[in-house]
């Protein structure tokens, strides 16, 4: 709890500059983390990402989140009302999700930048608004500010690779077929 509590309020704190952040899950996070301390207490720490935060990218769903693409044009959609397969998979394996991250709109894009709904700042250089790159620019500049250890995006043609080159971290594109595309905003069936 205290780990997850400290991440939030970094979060909190730098996401006025940086804008990552399209949602903070700071009361699930913490509901998160007291079970993942409950299971400490018991003994089962097993789990291969236990008590771990992370980021997922605003086109994977997250149970209670609206998934906003980018884009205004879903504005008003209602919440998922459950998680992603990917997502379901992080948590099993312990993670605990602190929020989701800005993307350009519907993952289109290689230089991070969203017009429509803000561009996360590239934390390399305070002094100049600079890229972050990629769609999935928000889990860069989240991962790439040490606000958490890794996050989740999606890659269709460099959308995970470029803001991690551009925000100094690293990021790893699966193999076709590695990791389930459902609930996921599509692009490319081919190449995500």
């Amino acid at each position: 709890v205290a780990r997850t509590r400290a991440t939030l309020d970094a979060i909190e704190k730098e996401n006025e500059y940086l804008q990552a952040f399209i949602a903070i899950t700071r009361d699930t996070a913490l509901a998160e983390a007291a079970l993942a301390d409950a299971r400490t207490a018991a003994g089962d720490t097993q789990r291969l990402l236990h008590g771990v935060p992370i980021v997922v990218k605003d086109i994977i769903d997250v149970a209670g989140i609206v998934s906003g693409c980018g884009s205004l044009t879903t504005k008003g959609n209602a919440p998922a009302e459950r998680d992603a397969p990917v997502v379901e998979r992080l948590r099993a394996a312990g993670a605990i999700v602190v929020g989701k991250t800005h993307t350009v709109e519907y993952a289109f894009g290689g230089y991070g930048t969203n017009i429509t709904v803000g561009t996360p700042k590239n934390p390399w250089d305070r002094k100049v608004h600079r890229i972050p790159g990629g769609s999935s620019s928000g889990t860069g500049v989240a991962v790439g500010a040490h606000l958490v250890p890794c996050g989740f995006g999606t890659d269709t043609g460099g959308s995970v690779r470029i803001p991690a080159a551009l925000c100094g971290c690293v990021g790893l594109k699966t193999s076709i077929g590695r990791v389930g595309r459902s609930r996921v905003a599509p692009l490319s069936q081919t190449l995500d």
